[in-house]
């Protein structure tokens, strides 16, 4: 049983910033603002809600695509930088080898061993997409059935799974994907502006790395992307000024309400330059950008804290910036108890200097080691 304990500092809350104690065992017990205390805010610490990742490949120099355990080693190596939960992300391969992805993610899952961020559940990124608009992944696409899909889940369960609308039975089939309580997202399509609509419209809730292996924003022939600046209420983007222009960044915030933010991290996440794995392909790290032997980008090497620095460095407050990491994420699958400091809430945390560097990370109560 994780002992009860607090820290002190400025809280953001669903108030706002609040200077106080956040007192916690495993779930927050209470948020006291009458604690007097003589320092100054630039001199107490930030306390924010852990971050929440739901489109993570690797880190730690693997993949999840190994199976095994490889995902607690990637969940320990993501908690390091605040990251208190995520989503296992799969790569497009045979079906032999998704199905030994989840069934190492079936046990980071079912169990949270120390030091790990919480393992929510998988992002079933492929096979089901596009081969016009494969990105990083293979070309080992296949298209979706109700069945493919009601086996895989039934291995571990599926939060998010990214499809091309525009492929066979795909749009059709979005109806019965959404009341598996799986969020379709639409992605690594090359379908047009049409075929996002009528896929939101069937239930799609999101669209994956927005503006990343799609259809884009023409104004004679609108993609995906254009579908989703103006329909969007959720989208995921990653921030690591690699994948999207910074103007693109600031287009889609205004356009999209809850626009969040995800690292689509690989195994050279944390790890020097070289060649790592990425699914049944190799990728190369060199100066901080992760790419394919062609050139292409192929994820990212990005981390959640440098995710919020990059966000607040392109003129968004601190607390805005903490929602798109967090409380929208956890919106999006519909978690009431992660994402947000509040009393009941698992007490995930992230302590931050006033450089936005990580001092400590709390995962359901419990430290984790920032060695």
């Amino acid at each position: 049983m994780t002992e009860s304990r607090s820290l002190h500092g400025r809280l953001l809350t669903d108030t706002g910033w609040v200077r106080g104690d956040i007192h916690f065992d495993q779930r927050i017990t209470a948020i006291d603002t009458a604690h007097a205390d003589p320092r100054g805010d630039d001199e107490v610490p930030l306390i924010l809600p852990g971050f929440i990742d739901l489109h993570v490949h690797g880190g730690a120099g693997v993949d999840i695509m190994q199976g095994g355990t490889t995902a607690q080693t990637v969940a320990r190596a993501h908690a390091r930088h605040g990251t208190t939960a995520l989503l296992g992300t799969t790569m497009t391969a045979q079906e032999d080898d998704i199905t030994r992805a989840l069934e190492g993610l079936s046990a980071a899952i079912a169990t949270r061993e120390p030091g790990m961020a919480r393992v929510l559940g998988v992002h079933l990124e492929g096979p089901f997409i596009s081969a016009e608009r494969l990105g990083a992944q293979p070309p080992l696409v296949v298209e979706a059935t109700l069945a493919d899909v009601q086996r895989l889940h039934a291995i571990a369960p599926i939060k998010v799974l990214t499809l091309a609308p525009e492929i066979g039975q795909h749009l059709a089939l979005i109806p019965a994907l959404s009341a598996l309580g799986i969020r379709v997202q639409l992605g690594h399509s090359a379908g047009s502006y049409e075929d996002g609509v009528a896929a939101l419209k069937a239930g799609a809730a999101g669209f994956t790395h927005l503006f990343n292996g799609m259809t884009g924003v023409d104004h004679y022939h609108p993609g995906i992307a254009t579908a989703a600046l103006a329909h969007a209420e959720y989208a995921e983007l990653i921030p690591d000024l690699q994948h999207v222009h910074p103007g693109a960044i600031r287009t889609a915030l205004r356009a999209i309400p809850r626009l969040y933010c995800v690292t689509d991290a690989t195994a050279a996440t944390g790890m020097p330059d070289g060649e790592y794995a990425l699914g049944v392909q190799r990728v190369h790290k060199c100066l901080g950008c992760v790419r394919l032997s062609s050139g292409s980008l192929a994820g990212s090497a990005l981390t959640m804290d440098q995710a919020l620095r990059n966000l607040v460095s392109l003129g968004l407050d601190i607390a805005d910036a903490s929602h798109r990491l967090s409380r929208y994420p956890a919106d999006y699958l519909g978690i009431d108890d992660r994402g947000r400091l509040a009393t009941g809430a698992w007490a995930d945390l992230v302590v931050l200097d006033h450089d936005l560097r990580v001092r400590g990370v709390v995962v359901e109560g419990d430290d984790i080691a920032l060695d």
